[in-house]
């Protein structure tokens, strides 16, 4: 599943379009758009989207044995 993928479901499953959300981050729908579109969606922009959405967004490697190095999280 891809980045816009996952922006995407989210989205459907919090009710809210993605020119909402745009503008809840503070990006206008028509770039946030773009970004979709290309695949450039940033880690910081990510961050943004789950504080503006209230729910948790985690980044982490996971190894073949199921043990994860954490990044960065939201609270």
């Amino acid at each position: 599943m891809t980045t816009s993928d996952m922006i995407r479901e989210l989205c459907e499953k919090k009710n809210i379009s993605l020119a909402e959300l745009a503008r809840r981050i503070g990006q206008s729908p028509q770039n946030f758009n773009k970004k979709l579109k290309r695949g450039t969606v940033s880690f910081e922009e990510m961050m943004e989207i789950a504080k503006a959405l209230n729910v948790k967004f985690e980044q982490a490697f996971v190894l073949p044995n199921g043990q994860k190095i954490n990044g960065f999280k939201s609270v």
